[in-house]
Formats: C-alpha cells, sequence, structure tokens
C-alpha cells in the first residue's frame, strides 16, 4: 500500500514538475482563444485526424466545434470534450398564454454524451420535460418538477420539489430537449412564469430558489463529451498500421464508453500519445524517484536506477534496502556518528546557556531602569494607598510589547514634541494609550514619581484617567485610558468634518474642561501648562476629556509659582509666562481663554496655521471687542444657535482671561461657575435673565497690551522648547 501511494504521488510530481510537450502537430496552430487544441484535434487540414476532431477558431478566437456553433470549452487527451449546451425553456404570462420558448437540438456526429458525466436537469414548479434523441435508434427519458411556494423548495436539492435530475442513456450522439406544463404556470406566476431543461457537466450547476425565476437569463451549461479514435478496437486497429494512431512509447485502450479506443503515455514516459511520448528524466528532481542518494540516480528510457557510494551495498532505494555500509567501514562510521552528536550536544549547551545569560542580561537592565525611574519609591507610595479603589499599577515591558506588538508603528495615534502616544489592547482586552516620552530629566524623578501617584487618584469625568506606568525601559511610559473620537481640534479644523459643531456643545466642553482643570488647580495643585484643543479628548457622547500632562507641573504646597524653561504650545502660551520664566495657575487661565475664543470663532490659534494679518488669535479677538464687531468673528453657527446675551457674556469672560496681567485674571473655579451660569442661561431670552445673575466677574475695564507688546513678543529669541505643530501627543 505504501508502494502504490509513493507512486502516486511520483506521478503527480510527474505532472507539476515537468516541461510542458508539444501538444499539436509541428506547423500547427496550439491554442485559439484561452483553448489549447491538442492533436488529434485541430484548426487547419493536416492538423487533425479527421473531419470529426476539427476545430473552428473565427476571427474572435471563439473555438467551435467542426462547424457547427457548439462551443468548445475544453480539451482533454483522456478522451473527454467540454462544450456549451443551450436550455430550453417556455415562459407563460398569468393567463396562461405561452408568449416565448425555446427545444434546442444538439448533433455531435461521433461523438457521445458522457453518461457518467452529465446530469438531465428540469427547473420549474409546474414542469415535465425529456429529452429525446438517437443512441444507435431513438430513445427518451425526462423527469417532473412541481411545487406550489417557494418556500416548498430545498436549495442545492433537485428532489423534485421545484427541481428534478435524471441520468443520460448511454450511447447518445444527439438529442433534443422539450419543455412542458399542466397548468400553463398559473398557479405559481408569480414567482415561477417559466419551465427549463438541460444537460449539464455534474457538479457545474447548484439549484436555488432564485433559478425558479432567474434561470431565463441563464443561456447554456457546460456539457462533457466522450472522444474516441475510429470504431474499432484496439486489436483490431494495430492491424493498420497506417490508420493506428498512438505514437512511439505509448500504450492503446479500448474505450469504456462505446466504440473505439483511446492513446496513453507509458509509464515513465509524458507528452501527447498521438505524436509520441518522451522520456521523463527523475533524476532531475528528486520528488520523482525514490533514490537514497538523489546523486546517484541514472535515468534510463522510461525509467531510472539507484546506486550506492563506494565503501556500500544495496538497490540505493527508499523503497528497498537503501545504502549498507560494508563491514570494514561500520566501525568509522559509528566513530563518525558518536563524535558529531557529542558536538551536538555541546553546541545545545552552549546555545542554552548563551540564552540564559541573555535573559538575566534583560531583567538586570530592566530591573536598573526600574530602579532610575523611581520605581522603588512609586511601590512604596503606592502601597500605602492600597484601600484606594484607583490606585495606579506598575506594568511590566512585557505587557505593553505584547498590547502594541512590540510598538509596531501601525499601533501610532498621535505624536508631538514630547512624545508618541501608542494605541494598545492589553491581555483583558482592554483598550489603552501608551505615552513614549522622548525625554526626561532624571534629576526630577521623584517630583514625577509623586505626579503619577496624584494624577492617577484624579476621578474626573473630564480627566482622561492615568491607569499606570511602566519604568523598565529607558524613558518612563505612562499608560491612559483609550479615548476614540479624536480631539476637539480635528472637530473644529479637520477639512473632512461635514458641520462644525453647534454652539450648545461647544459651550457644554468649554464647561467641563473648565471643571477638569479647576479641579487639579485646587486639589492636587497640578498647572496643566499646555491647555489647547489638541488636548481635549473627545468620547462618543463628545464629552471633554483633558489629556496629556506631559509638562505639567506639581505646585509644592505653601507655593504660589515655579520658575521653569517656558514650555507650550504658540498661540496659547501666556505672555507674561513667556517673558518671566514664572509659571502660575494663571497661565492655565489664559490659555484657557484661547481656547474659548477658538470655541466662539472657529478660527486655529496656531500662528503657522492663520493669515499673516492676525497671527495673534488672542489679539484679533480683543481687537474686534473693543471695535464693537464680535457679531463679524463668531463663527456662523454660533451666531445662528447661541443667545445674543450669552454670547456676548462669554466673550467678555474669554476677555478677562486673556489679560496681560496674570494676577487680574480670574481663577478657574470662577471661570467654571460663570461658564455653567451661562449654560443656564441657553434656553432664556435676555429679558429672563435675571440682572444680579449676569457677569460678576465682568465688571472689569479692559487692560489688554498693546499692538507693540504684541508684536514684540512675535519677535522674542529665546532658548525653549515649543510644539509647534496643530496635532495633539
Amino acid at each position: 500500500m505504501r508502494q502504490q501511494l509513493w507512486l502516486f504521488v511520483v506521478m503527480l510530481a510527474v505532472i507539476a514538475a515537468t516541461p510542458a510537450t508539444a501538444q499539436a502537430k509541428q506547423g500547427c496552430q496550439e491554442r485559439c482563444g484561452n483553448l489549447t487544441i491538442p492533436y488529434p484535434f485541430g484548426t487547419s487540414e493536416g492538423c487533425y485526424l479527421d473531419d470529426s476532431f476539427l476545430i473552428t477558431c473565427n476571427e474572435s478566437y471563439k473555438p467551435f466545434l467542426r462547424k457547427s456553433n457548439i462551443k468548445v470549452l475544453n480539451i482533454s487527451l483522456d478522451g473527454q470534450l467540454q462544450v456549451s449546451s443551450d436550455v430550453a425553456y417556455g415562459c407563460y404570462d398569468e393567463s396562461g398564454n405561452l408568449t416565448r420558448s425555446r427545444d434546442p437540438w444538439m448533433n455531435l456526429a461521433k461523438f457521445n454524451v458522457s453518461y457518467t458525466r452529465n446530469k438531465f436537469t428540469v427547473v420549474g414548479c409546474d414542469t415535465n420535460a425529456y429529452v429525446w434523441g438517437v443512441r444507435g435508434k431513438k430513445f427518451q427519458t425526462g423527469c417532473m418538477s412541481l411545487c406550489d411556494e417557494v418556500d416548498q423548495v430545498v436549495n442545492g436539492s433537485c428532489s423534485g420539489i421545484g427541481c428534478c435530475q435524471t441520468s443520460i442513456p448511454r450511447g447518445v450522439t444527439d438529442f433534443n430537449l422539450i419543455v412542458n406544463t399542466y397548468y400553463n404556470y398559473t398557479y405559481v406566476s408569480d414567482f415561477n412564469p417559466c419551465g427549463f431543461a438541460f444537460v449539464v457537466e455534474e457538479g457545474s450547476y447548484n439549484f436555488s430558489s432564485l433559478d425558479l425565476f432567474n434561470l431565463s437569463n441563464v443561456r447554456e451549461f457546460p456539457v462533457v463529451l466522450d472522444w474516441t479514435i475510429g470504431n474499432k478496437t484496439c486489436e483490431e486497429a494495430r492491424k493498420d498500421s497506417n490508420s493506428y494512431a498512438c505514437g512511439m512509447n505509448s500504450t492503446c485502450n479500448d474505450s469504456n464508453s462505446g466504440l473505439g479506443y483511446l492513446c496513453n503515455c507509458n509509464e515513465g514516459y509524458q507528452g501527447n500519445p498521438y505524436l509520441g511520448c518522451q522520456d521523463i528524466n527523475e533524476c532531475q528532481n528528486t520528488t520523482l524517484n525514490l533514490c537514497t542518494i538523489p546523486k546517484l540516480c541514472h535515468n534510463t528510457d522510461g525509467n531510472y536506477t539507484c546506486s550506492c557510494p563506494k565503501g556500500y551495498h544495496g538497490n540505493g532505494r527508499k523503497d528497498g534496502n537503501g545504502c549498507i555500509a560494508d563491514e570494514h567501514l561500520a566501525l568509522w562510521v559509528k566513530v563518525f556518528v558518536g563524535i558529531s552528536i557529542g558536538l551536538i550536544a555541546i553546541l545545545v549547551i552552549i546555545i542554552f546557556t548563551s540564552m540564559g545569560v541573555q535573559k538575566r542580561n534583560i531583567s538586570k537592565v530592566r530591573e536598573d531602569f526600574f530602579k532610575q525611574n523611581g520605581g522603588i519609591v512609586l511601590q512604596q507610595l503606592l502601597s500605602k494607598s492600597e484601600g484606594s479603589v484607583h490606585t495606579a499599577k506598575i506594568y511590566s515591558q512585557e505587557e505593553l510589547n505584547k498590547a502594541t506588538n512590540n510598538f509596531n508603528e501601525r499601533h501610532i495615534v498621535g505624536e508631538g514634541g514630547y512624545g508618541t502616544v501608542y494605541r494598545g489592547t492589553l491581555a483583558d482586552n482592554t483598550i489603552i494609550a501608551i505615552k513614549k516620552s522622548k525625554i526626561v530629566d532624571r534629576g526630577q524623578i521623584e517630583q514625577f514619581v509623586t505626579e503619577v501617584k496624584i494624577l492617577s487618584q484624579i476621578d474626573h469625568p473630564n480627566v482622561v484617567k492615568l491607569l499606570g506606568c511602566c519604568l523598565e525601559t529607558p524613558m518612563p511610559l505612562l499608560v491612559y485610558e483609550f479615548i476614540t473620537n479624536n480631539t476637539l481640534y480635528h472637530h473644529l479644523h479637520n477639512k473632512g468634518v461635514v458641520s462644525s459643531m453647534p454652539w450648545e456643545m461647544r459651550l457644554r466642553i468649554a464647561t467641563e474642561t473648565a471643571n477638569a482643570i479647576a479641579l487639579m488647580h485646587s486639589s492636587t495643585q497640578i498647572i496643566h501648562r499646555d491647555i489647547k484643543s489638541a488636548n481635549i479628548l473627545l468620547n462618543e457622547d463628545f464629552t471633554a476629556k483633558v489629556s496629556d500632562f506631559g509638562i505639567s507641573k506639581f505646585v509644592p504646597s505653601g507655593e504660589t509659582h515655579l520658575t521653569t524653561a517656558v514650555q507650550g504650545t504658540i498661540g496659547y502660551i501666556d505672555p507674561e509666562y513667556f517673558h518671566s520664566g514664572n509659571l502660575t495657575e494663571k497661565s492655565d487661565v489664559y490659555s484657557f481663554g484661547v481656547l474659548l475664543v477658538e470655541l466662539l470663532t472657529g478660527e486655529n490659534p496656531i500662528p503657522s496655521k492663520r493669515a499673516e494679518n492676525s497671527r495673534s488669535l488672542a489679539k484679533y479677538f480683543i481687537t474686534a471687542l473693543e471695535e464693537d464687531h464680535l457679531l463679524q468673528i463668531l463663527d456662523d453657527r454660533v451666531k445662528g444657535e447661541g443667545n445674543v446675551e450669552q454670547l456676548k457674556g462669554v466673550s467678555e469672560l474669554a476677555k478677562q482671561m486673556l489679560k496681560i496681567e496674570g494676577e487680574k485674571r480670574p481663577t478657574m473655579e470662577e471661570v467654571k461657575q460663570e461658564l455653567e451660569a451661562f449654560r443656564n442661561f441657553n434656553n432664556c431670552s435676555p429679558a429672563e435673565i435675571p440682572t444680579e445673575e449676569r457677569l460678576p466677574l465682568l465688571s472689569g475695564t479692559l487692560d489688554y497690551h498693546d499692538s507693540t507688546a504684541w508684536s514684540g513678543l512675535d519677535t522674542v529669541r529665546k532658548q525653549t522648547v515649543f510644539e509647534m505643530d496643530s496635532g495633539g501627543r
């Protein structure tokens, strides 16, 4: 059994690996369109065996059998020919009147319809059809197909409900298809107005209930024909060498389908048996032979032999005894094998030892980074907060590598001057955002650890939740909840956004953002330092989430300001902080004022994105207020939806936040209260708003820098770090 299986595999390999040989006679057309035409078939006189094997190839390269209209689809040298056969049909209107019909006839001359490869098929719910013709003498066979409703039929089944099938008699050379009906489809005309009948290659048609109506669009199906050489047996044909069709190195076989014979290449040969078969060189491809040592394969006519090298004996075949070492070499072979096994064992030990050392070195590096990044201190702080529900988690580098496919570039969702943000998925399917910083100040590790602990404990609906961090890398990695609906900047300025945000949503987002910043200032003493629309994330409900604390600063208890290198985004940065380097909570107030103007006007505060004559959005806004041009600069949708008194109030609040002197600006807590009050005015007309509730902070006079001061600010050159792009980090 194993030998038979191997021979089968070798035969398949012969077909796949050996080069193609000529299929047509020399000098004859071998192809017509996509059809290969092997001899005994041909397209011109002298290229085919006799008229039965003529293939007509017209100018459009469509092949037809002889001079008929029968399309040829495929020709195989195993005695089968695939052609197209027409569909018979009869169609009726709702009154039962015949509207169109077709009863095709196919004449195949010497070729037979294969009784093993085809089925006579009838489709319809009020149909009986039959096929009749000649198989030496006249024959007739058929079936009927009935159903009352389309729900009764079963897709893929031709058992008589909507579809029936029967076999074709043996030896059929021509046939006619007839379609009949019992009630002219009057009971089923709404879903089946026609009946169909056709001969089709088995497996080429799969019945569907849709065919009851749509099969009228199909004109033909493939049919398999059996062809043979002449009408003699092999024994009779060999007696006449002039008409005997089998070439060199081929075998004659009597046909199983009727009269005549077929030719096949002998074992070990390939090609067209009617033109002569060529030897297969099994030694050129190791899949074609069974030699133990491929180099010692020797090709012969129609076969091959195997041998063994000097010092060995045997038949050299995998299905035999192979090659066996002579006795005087056996000892040396054993010694060689023993030494080889020993060397391999030593090599395996060295490899595993090296891998172990490398793994320990990696662990040592990660442990060193963990200590350098304040991991021990953070663990101690977190252990004291174990009772808190929102205690930060310290993630391993391996966890985050798996979550981001080793920080693959495809996982990047944002980049900025201070770091890159990756999207990741933890083992429990939690989606996270991982911030990978570009720089870190080793002298401020203790402050970083303290900030991680504080930020992780901020549980506010408008602050992106810090889930934890990883300290096993050169730069600490921060892990946040992932927010899915992009940034406020995207929704305000992206050209692909169809319409701007409604005023009510803008005011709500501003109120939520102010609420979050006020909380940071009061309860955690954190100054964000980079308030901008690109750092306000939005979830599916457009709820604001303040994010990116990469340059935020923690103000120690009892301090009112910090002196630091200036960092932030031009267009939002506090000019007082820019000049002095003194960072206070009022720096966030100024940046939020710019953000509020951005929401009111829909304008981009970043200078590189603005027109030359209005590079500063803050200055542009203040000038418009002073000149009473507020309505001209407001966003069209804001003007169309906002209450006039409300819009003036919010604009006046923004002006107070943009005062050049920080101490004259309101606190974020006061800003939050004002915005909440304005939101309550949303459904009121100006007359309904109590005077005492209007703008308690906005009674001051404008105290803003003049154009000379701002122009100077634009030209200042400082050794500072700015994020110039408009995207989030």
